[in-house]
């Protein structure tokens, strides 16, 4: 087995099925294809598996062509692939930071809100941000005088889970809602309202769960579906972020979400746009996109703990100008395999990996102190939705 380690830390899900080798929507082979590549072993291992202090962790590495259970020292570099939302993980990642571990995308679920804000310190960036507040019923009633189509949804959430919308009509509001909460859902159901009073539904779920409202965005189409992208953007073999791919995702004709797992269809972008939008130059409008999106993660990546993997959710006017949806710190890599764009979506497994490759080899003491600017642990709890005082 070819030292050193590089960790990838890992959900209890994703661990459970590591040796059953289903683990679906994560091609952890991947992983370890690019580590030969890059001379080291890819090993796996949940965050309780690593206790401070400790000198081995007990991970899940390749061997002979299987996963097996294996002792090897705690990697130096790690990158994080799992999702907590809880104090005690917060704090054991930060003990990780503090004993000089270098743990890329440190957290990966910060709030909605939170990330917009952050964003927001760019000026250069503000056009391409959608309004966007806390939904409490005051903030609401301010979005609907403002706009007639209106998106509710967590504020910490993915795959489209929770998402509402709330559209103007010739007699009143129209509230469209998943008929559950599952990632699984199918079933969407209407209910319509005049003045500002609304509906038990909604008011009962915004008092359950902290919900953003956003301006909805007026998104290009496809076949007469409105469609966004994602896109990713990682650090690479230089330490610098790129752009590995964009794939648009595309509404189906029973919901208004373009998410995957609530049955959009992914294509390549470039056809979309030479049959939808002739009067467009599409590699000029890609470009756009690239230079975007580039600036957004190296504004997250000066604000938020060494984040080096982004998927970020774009959406283009008819005129191409990127709008930004919201920012996932754990991409949903799938999608790319999906439109058949094998090549972007074995990159976006070998990119983290060059990445981690190009940690370990940062040995001068300027590369140790430009890591430090980005790898101090978090200091606010607020920041990533742990109940806790105010920072």
């Amino acid at each position: 087995m070819p030292y050193p380690c590089v960790g990838i830390l890992v959900n209890d899900k994703l661990h459970r099925s590591i040796p059953l080798g289903k683990t679906k929507y994560e091609a952890v082979h991947l992983y370890v294809k690019a580590g030969a590549k890059y001379g080291f072993t890819p090993c796996f291992f949940r965050i309780d598996d690593l206790e401070p202090g400790a000198q081995t962790v007990n991970a899940y590495v390749m061997h002979s062509g299987q996963f097996i259970r294996k002792i090897v020292p705690v990697p130096e570099v790690i990158h994080n692939r799992a999702i907590y939302n809880g104090r005690k993980q917060f704090r054991q990642i930060n003990s990780w930071i503090k004993e000089g571990k270098q743990l890329f995308n440190q957290w990966n679920r910060y709030g909605k809100l939170y990330v917009q804000d952050v964003l927001m310190k760019d000026p250069s960036l503000r056009p391409h941000i959608p309004a966007t507040y806390d939904a409490s019923i005051s903030h609401i009633h301010m979005m609907m005088k403002l706009y007639n189509d209106l998106i509710i949804k967590p504020n910490k959430s993915s795959v489209g889970r929770g998402v509402m919308k709330l559209e103007k009509t010739v007699r009143g509001w129209k509230l469209t809602y998943p008929a559950s909460l599952s990632i699984h859902n199918r079933t969407w159901r209407t209910l319509t309202f005049q003045g500002n009073r609304l509906p038990l539904l909604l008011r009962s779920r915004l008092q359950r769960a902290r919900y953003i409202v956003q301006q909805r965005l007026p998104l290009a189409t496809f076949g007469g579906q409105p469609f966004d992208l994602r896109v990713s953007v990682q650090r690479g073999a230089m330490g610098q972020w790129q752009v590995t791919g964009i794939v648009a995702k595309v509404a189906s004709k029973r919901c208004f979400l373009t998410n995957v797992a609530q049955g959009g269809t992914v294509y390549r972008l470039e056809p979309i746009l030479i049959a939808e939008y002739p009067h467009l130059q599409p590699k000029a409008v890609i470009k756009g996109i690239e230079q975007f999106s580039l600036q957004v993660a190296e504004h997250l990546g000066n604000h938020l703990p060494h984040m080096a993997d982004l998927g970020l959710d774009v959406g283009i006017t008819i005129e191409g100008f990127p709008m930004l949806i919201e920012c996932n710190g754990k991409d949903q890599r799938y999608s790319f395999r999906e439109a058949g764009m094998l090549q972007e979506w074995k990159a976006t497994y070998d990119n983290p990996m060059a990445y981690a490759r190009y940690l370990l080899d940062c040995s001068s003491a300027k590369a140790k102190e430009e890591l430090q600017k980005t790898s101090q642990p978090a200091r606010c709890l607020e920041a990533i939705e742990v109940r806790s005082p105010s920072c």
